[in-house]
């Protein structure tokens, strides 16, 4: 139990009591859930986004934005945005940022697939809504180089997220206008 995030040592033993209080059945029917879980939820084959379908809830949809496509670092970013209501796209998890420091390069993240859609023709406009990190915003401009040549806007959600912040702890009135106000992602790195 210590091994799940935030959870240390007295919190995982409390569970764990917890745990052996409860009937059999409630344990068992935990367990299985937990099971079920890792069994039935996949990747969506779009967007790698979790699904328990092939393809996810979002990209299925037909009244979203397919041309537009918001790049996020994973899952809890997707739910943060979804959350605000106020993006209307589809989306692209990379399944983490680039960080030389933890080993993570750009081919351990779904960065080809998203160069693909791009090449494709389909999208008009790509948003990163990376963290506000060095981590992200080199994630961003390698991302930038990959398709700089394509004719499509490449934005970045407006910094009313503070820099350093990770984009799942933001409220969600800061993260929904920073979706709103994005501005060209060339803008971040040029001195204009």
């Amino acid at each position: 139990m210590s091994q799940l995030p935030g959870i240390g040592k007295r919190t995982a033993l409390r569970l764990v009591l917890h745990l052996l209080k409860q009937p059999k059945e409630q344990t068992g029917f935990l367990s299985q859930a937990l099971l079920n879980m890792r069994e039935d939820i996949k990747f969506c084959k779009s967007c790698h986004n979790i699904s328990d379908t092939e393809v996810c809830e979002i990209c299925a949809n037909s009244t979203r934005n397919h041309q537009l496509i918001c790049v996020v670092e994973d899952i809890r970013d997707v739910m943060a945005i979804e959350n605000t209501g106020q993006y209307k796209g589809i989306y692209h998890v990379l399944g983490g940022k680039i960080s030389p420091i933890e080993g993570v390069g750009p081919s351990q993240l779904n960065i080809s697939t998203l160069v693909e859609k791009v090449k494709s023709g389909i999208v008009t406009e790509i948003i990163f809504a990376l963290s506000s990190t060095m981590e992200g915003d080199t994630t961003n401009f390698y991302i930038y180089k990959q398709i700089a040549e394509s004719d499509i806007v490449i934005s970045t959600i407006a910094r009313g997220i503070s820099v350093g912040d990770e984009l799942e702890y933001a409220d969600e009135v800061t993260l929904g206008r920073s979706i709103l106000h994005r501005i060209p992602f060339e803008k971040t790195f040029k001195n204009n």
